[in-house]
């Protein structure tokens, strides 16, 4: 018998090979589903519903995708909520109707009520900012006739003619070094 034949034997006799199997099936089983957006990125999560974690793959490694709405190939709108989480996946005639439901907002005209509040509220705005704005001008005041009442100090300026006399003391039962003739020497001595 072959050296490979009894390895296989004492597998199967053990149990290993079909853990083998198993890790091999796992593996099958955790493939990941890839979509790309619009703009050629590629998203990877479990499955594209909404509540599983959903990635954009990198050269290097998985990355969490940031919250927004994205535009994928198909044309539908994949909207993340929280980070890395799919909040719900929206088909383009649901975009659309969104669409349409917000230009008909906007389209609606203001009530007299509201415009007139809006007015009353800017008006209040105002005459805050004026007096915010005396006020500022009453401490500005304060502050120029505080520094007025300060003497002005004299300035500082240097005299490179003013000599400062340096001593310098040696030992004097010794025998002066060049170290002691050269400082003696720049201190005049």
């Amino acid at each position: 018998m072959k050296s490979t034949e009894i390895l296989n034997k004492i597998k199967t006799f053990l149990g290993e090979e079909t853990i083998e199997q198993e890790v091999q099936s796992t593996e099958e089983a955790l493939e990941l589903a890839q979509l790309k957006l619009e703009n050629g990125t590629v998203l990877e999560a479990d499955a594209f519903e909404a509540g599983n974690e959903i990635f954009i793959l990198t050269e290097d490694d998985k990355v969490a995708v940031p919250k927004g709405e994205y535009l994928m190939e198909d044309g539908n709108m994949l909207v993340v909520e929280e980070e890395g989480i799919i909040k719900e996946i929206k088909a383009e005639e649901e975009k659309e109707e969104e669409e349409e439901k917000e230009e008909k907002e906007e389209m609606q005209y203001v009530r007299k009520e509201e415009f007139e509040s809006a007015i009353d509220e800017i008006k209040g705005m105002i005459n805050e900012l004026k007096e915010v704005k005396e006020e500022m001008s009453k401490v500005e005041e304060k502050v120029k006739e505080e520094l007025s009442e300060t003497p002005a100090v004299e300035p500082i300026t240097h005299n490179p003619e003013a000599k400062q006399e340096f001593k310098v003391r040696f030992g004097q039962n010794r025998k002066e070094t060049a170290l002691d003739r050269v400082m003696k020497k720049l201190t005049n001595n």
